[in-house]
């Protein structure tokens, strides 16, 4: 393993991580760096603005949800021929689950189990030489984490920027960055995240001015010799979870978009083959296929459509007389009687489920997830334990009389009653998938 990387980490939520991680990584590609990235945690949205960045795949690395064979081979599937690999952090460095040491789900956790430096974003508004009390608190709070220097963000000032960075000398912690305050730095959000990076017509131009941005107010050059050799144990290659078919359909448009790469890398390496198909564009699984996936995505943004999509409908009730359909969060939403929007007005859906979700009655939902699994399904044998998450602002208005599909659990193992359901062929549940517990 030549590779060497970096994690880009925070002292909370909202400091800026994302933001200065896609200006590193864009000022590193610019430079002809073969970087490669990945994202702590469930999350489907910032891994596709690395993407944009860099021009290569990015991968999700969990420490709570993957046994350690999947991180430790993810890792070093994305490190292959890559001279740097930045790892961008979730919540704070050490915010995770109360658990078994390194599967918290935890920044640090990846830190500490690939040897990895930090460079830790500290959002300065609001605060002076405070700030170099925070960053040594950090420095000292776990001894496998070693923390490389800080990038102050949203500096006020230069009088501003002369007592953070003095504070900071004074404590020997080294300053990599220093990014003024700028509301124009900030990217569009909606509710489940930034608005995702196939919606930017002007992302190119976006990545540009944050590659500008790191060139002037990063040491980029002290930023590379703070990386570290990338420490990778020997490890299996198991997919995270055993294909759910030989040919899959995968739906795949605006409406549905949110799928691990993990997986289906996953799948064809087990030999499995993966159709995408419009169902905006009222388009059918293809009938060659044996089992069908509807991922998670923002269906109720385009409830309307889905409803009008007649031919995507009825030959999805037909496939499930003789094939497979599983829908997750999204995809769920997709299989029941009908979406509700967020002015209130229902919309038809497959019908396939009999269930009933309504955005209109917003409550977020989110957390880790282990699930039970009660019956066969595309995601794994009855009896089987899955770990994934859950993140939606949708609610169940209607349960339906259908079985339920799994016992479901939080991340610390506190019981949460079923969910999900099935019938006949059909399956599907709020839970996004990520590994197989007993995977490593």
């Amino acid at each position: 393993m030549t590779a060497r990387g970096l994690v880009i980490a925070a002292t909370r939520s909202g400091a800026g991580k994302t933001t200065v991680t896609l200006a590193l990584l864009a000022a590193l590609a610019r430079r002809g760096v073969a970087v490669r990235s990945a994202k702590a945690g469930p999350d489907y949205i910032d891994p596709a603005f690395h993407a944009a960045a860099t021009g290569c795949p990015s991968v999700n690395l969990d420490s709570w949800a993957m046994p350690p064979d999947l991180l430790d081979a993810l890792a070093a599937e994305a490190a292959r021929d890559a001279e740097m690999l930045v790892i961008e952090g979730a919540l704070g460095l050490f915010d995770g689950l109360a658990g078994p040491p390194r599967r918290r789900g935890t920044t640090a956790d990846l830190a500490a189990r690939f040897h990895l430096p930090v460079l830790l974003i500290l959002d300065v508004a609001g605060q002076s030489q405070s700030a170099a009390a925070v960053a040594r608190g950090f420095c000292a709070h776990d001894p496998a984490v070693r923390i490389a220097g800080v990038l102050l963000n949203r500096v006020g000032s230069e009088r501003h920027r002369n007592l953070v960075t003095e504070a900071m000398q004074a404590a020997g912690v080294p300053v990599l960055g220093v990014i003024p305050r700028d509301k124009s730095l900030a990217l569009p959000e909606r509710h489940l995240g930034l608005v995702q990076a196939s919606e930017h017509a002007d992302l190119d131009a976006r990545l540009a001015h944050l590659a500008d941005l790191a060139e002037r107010h990063v040491d980029i050059d002290a930023v590379i010799a703070a990386a570290g050799p990338l420490a990778i144990a020997a490890h299996a290659n198991a997919p995270a979870l055993p294909a759910p078919g030989q040919r899959i359909a995968l739906a795949s448009d605006a409406a549905f978009t949110f799928v691990y790469p993990h997986l289906l890398s996953g799948w064809r390496g087990a030999g499995a083959e993966i159709f995408p198909f419009s169902p905006l564009a009222d388009e059918a699984p293809p009938e060659h296929c044996d089992c069908c996936w509807l991922p998670g995505g923002y269906p109720e943004l385009h409830a309307a459509k889905l409803a009008a999509a007649h031919q995507f409908r009825a030959r999805l009730a037909r496939f499930a007389k003789t094939r497979p359909v599983h829908g997750e969060c999204g995809g769920y939403m997709a299989l029941g009687e009908y979406i509700e929007d967020a002015a209130g007005e229902r919309h038809a859906m497959a019908g396939l489920l009999g269930h009933a979700t309504s955005f209109a009655q917003r409550r977020l939902h989110l957390g880790y997830r282990a699930a039970r699994l009660i019956a066969d399904s595309p995601i794994g044998p009855a009896g089987d334990t899955i770990r994934g998450h859950e993140f939606h602002y949708a609610s169940l208005v209607e349960a339906g009389n259908d079985d339920p599909l799994a016992d479901i659990f939080d991340g610390n193992g506190r019981r949460l009653g079923k969910t999900g359901g099935r019938r006949g062929r059909v399956t599907g549940t709020f839970f996004h998938v990520i590994a197989g517990e007993s995977l490593g």
